[in-house]
């Protein structure tokens, strides 16, 4: 994992040092700073941590204000951005915050649908506003996508919609109705298993926006990737900030013993009261917070507890010491799952973050 005085330096190049460590040096091979073209100057520095769940890529943000003046940390955590399920979504506590100034973290209705290009709208102008006050922007990435769209101004919901001729849902029949939109992504998969592999299988919203872009226009969503857009993203000239990013890695076998401590430890802090404030067994877990991981996990539990608690009975938290065996075996498997699942969205965050290092090669890196 990064050290902040390694970062610190790696950071020198994009902010004025307040507190330069004399020891500071480079690690894993950070890159030296490329001179700034003219199209780089005079637009926003900022830094972006990026890396896999439970690599201590909030910590580290936190630690660069010991080393750099004025430092405020914009979310790039697309559950974090949502109000409420503050121990799964593992939203860094005020304690821990340090007097970090924190922006976009519990700041949207858990019900509501929000996009990249929403993170982007709403990214920009925080990170104007911290720039222009003097201070420097750290970007903390959970949602890689999120990053790209921030960084770049190539976003494919933007280039879809400004394709000549697109209107996307006009006279469309894409196959898929609410009730089948489940099979979406196994039909996006048979015409465009490239562009299936960039995205979640429960992000329904963009595939059925894929499924769309290729009912109109007959082009494969991959394809934009592939032409003069995709060679440009990757760019600094094209960089919407002039950025530096800090990559913090560790090995999967250590973010594997970290993710199933932090389970355990989210059991301990309360994670099934939050779970079971928001349960409802009509609902959606395709949309909005319930989307995070941790809630669908629960679903069968409270479907056997709900119906048998009786008014006053005490709050989930009490059930860590049921005697039950049916409904302990239910809710071991659940914590199970979480586990299981958290270490799945660990294996497909580290291709991606690498996958966006080598698409940003030629910014400034340091992991």
């Amino acid at each position: 994992m990064a050290h902040p005085s390694a970062a610190a330096a790696a950071v020198s190049s994009t902010a004025p040092a307040a507190n330069p460590s004399s020891g500071a040096r480079e690690e894993g091979g950070a890159r030296s700073p490329p001179s700034p073209s003219p199209s780089q100057r005079g637009r926003a520095k900022v830094v972006i941590v990026m890396g896999a769940t439970g690599a201590g890529k909030s910590r580290l943000a936190v630690d660069l204000a010991a080393h750099f003046a004025g430092v405020e940390v914009v979310s790039a955590d697309s559950m974090q951005l949502y109000r409420g399920l503050d121990v799964l979504t593992n939203k860094a506590p005020l304690h821990e915050q340090n007097g970090v100034p924190h922006h976009l973290l519990s700041v949207i209705d858990p019900s509501v649908e929000f996009t990249c290009r929403d993170f982007r709208d709403r990214a920009v102008p925080i990170i104007q506003e911290i720039v222009d006050r003097g201070g420097l922007p750290v970007v903390v990435g959970g949602t890689n996508f999120y990053i790209q769209a921030l960084v770049s101004p190539f976003l494919l919901d933007d280039m879809a919609e400004e394709m000549q001729g697109c209107t996307l849902r006009d006279h469309i029949d894409d196959g898929l109705t609410d009730e089948d939109e489940g099979n979406g992504f196994e039909r996006l998969k048979e015409i465009d298993p490239v562009a299936a592999q960039r995205i979640h299988p429960n992000d329904h919203r963009k595939i059925k926006r894929y499924l769309e872009l290729y009912a109109t226009t007959g082009a494969l969503p991959s394809d934009l990737f592939q032409g003069e857009a995709a060679k440009k993203w990757g760019r600094p000239s094209n960089s919407r900030l002039d950025c530096c990013f800090l990559w913090v890695d560790a090995d999967l076998q250590v973010l594997d013993s970290y993710v199933n401590k932090r389970v355990d430890c989210m059991m301990d802090g309360g994670l099934l009261d939050e779970v079971c404030s928001i349960y409802d067994a009509d609902a959606v877990y395709t949309q909005g917070l319930r989307q995070a991981i941790g809630v669908r996990e629960f679903d069968e539990f409270f479907r056997a507890y709900l119906p048998r608690k009786e008014s006053g009975e005490g709050s989930c938290a009490s059930l860590l010491g049921m005697h039950d065996d049916q409904l302990k075996s239910l809710l071991d498997e659940a914590v199970s799952q979480l586990k299981a699942n958290t270490r799945r969205l660990v294996r497909r965050q580290v291709p991606l973050t690498t996958h966006g290092k080598r698409k940003l090669s030629n910014h400034v890196w340091m992991s």
